[in-house]
């Protein structure tokens, strides 16, 4: 069962195209499950739309799940279409987002950290000048504010792990081993899964995230896994699938799950 649940489209302002393009494009890709996951609403502002070019606005949200329920049933029978959503985690407003969550139908929601000091995490600005013990600071942070996430209890599955390196690919050689078998052990607790997402391919960085180390380290702590393209334009649903589940067998990994009514399904490697 070939598998995808990291999708976006038109109405978080930097993706192309609509929601109906990509389950098209994964039915021609041959994919068994097509989910849905746009960036969510900036909940806790006062605004309806605070940041365009990042993500919806939130007067579009109730139209968003709608349309996705929509095309939920107009596909039935030939690809399964999931509701979904990849969620920004500020742990100052999880109470916020919680409550918007909660009453809604989702399969699974994706919660990723894209702001660690206030500061994008692919800003490569924030790099410059920093100390080797300053530079030590800031992954160790990323990775305490991903240890959070998955104990927040509001999320499935965590999106791209170590995305920082996507345009710092030096990112990965910080020697914070500890502060990253932390946060792998604070997911395997939550049960909660990662995702192997093929979107670090279309950066500097050049690869997947997160790390083949890092994934070494999931399968010793037992954490859970997924699959994301983390497309952004349909031609990418279902990038590197083959290529990813080659490479978890070799890691060790017996199986891979997507969420339906937020729980696992699993699918044999």
């Amino acid at each position: 069962m070939k598998f995808d649940l990291h999708t976006h489209h038109f109405r978080c302002g930097h993706a192309d195209d609509t929601i109906e393009d990509y389950i098209q494009a994964a039915i021609k890709e041959g994919l068994g499950v097509i989910g849905i996951s746009d960036h969510s609403p900036y909940f806790a502002s006062e605004h309806d739309h605070p940041n365009p070019g990042i993500a919806m606005a939130r007067s579009e949200f109730a139209h968003y799940i709608e349309e996705v329920q929509r095309l939920k049933a107009k596909y039935e029978g030939q690809i399964d279409v999931l509701l979904g959503v990849e969620s920004d985690f500020f742990p100052e407003h999880a109470d916020v987002y919680r409550a918007v969550y909660e009453p809604i139908p989702f399969d699974y929601v994706i919660g990723s950290v894209h702001q660690s000091g206030g500061v994008s995490i692919f800003n490569r600005n924030r790099w410059k000048g920093l100390s080797a013990e300053k530079q030590l600071d800031q992954k160790r942070l990323y990775y305490k504010l991903i240890g959070q996430s998955a104990q927040s209890g509001m999320f499935q599955i965590l999106g791209h792990i170590d995305a920082m390196k996507g345009y710092y690919p030096a990112f990965s050689d910080i020697p914070a081993e500890d502060a990253v078998d932390e946060a792998l052990k604070l997911i395997a607790d939550s049960r909660v899964a990662i995702e192997i997402n093929t979107s670090g391919g279309t950066k500097d960085v050049g690869g997947w995230y997160p790390s083949d180390a890092i994934l070494e380290r999931a399968r010793h702590f037992g954490v859970a896994v997924t699959f994301g393209s983390d497309a952004h334009k349909p031609s990418r649903v279902g990038e590197d699938w083959e290529r990813v589940a080659k490479r978890l067998k070799e890691i060790g990994f017996k199986q891979w799950q997507y969420y339906k009514n937020r729980q696992p399904v699993v699918v044999p490697l």
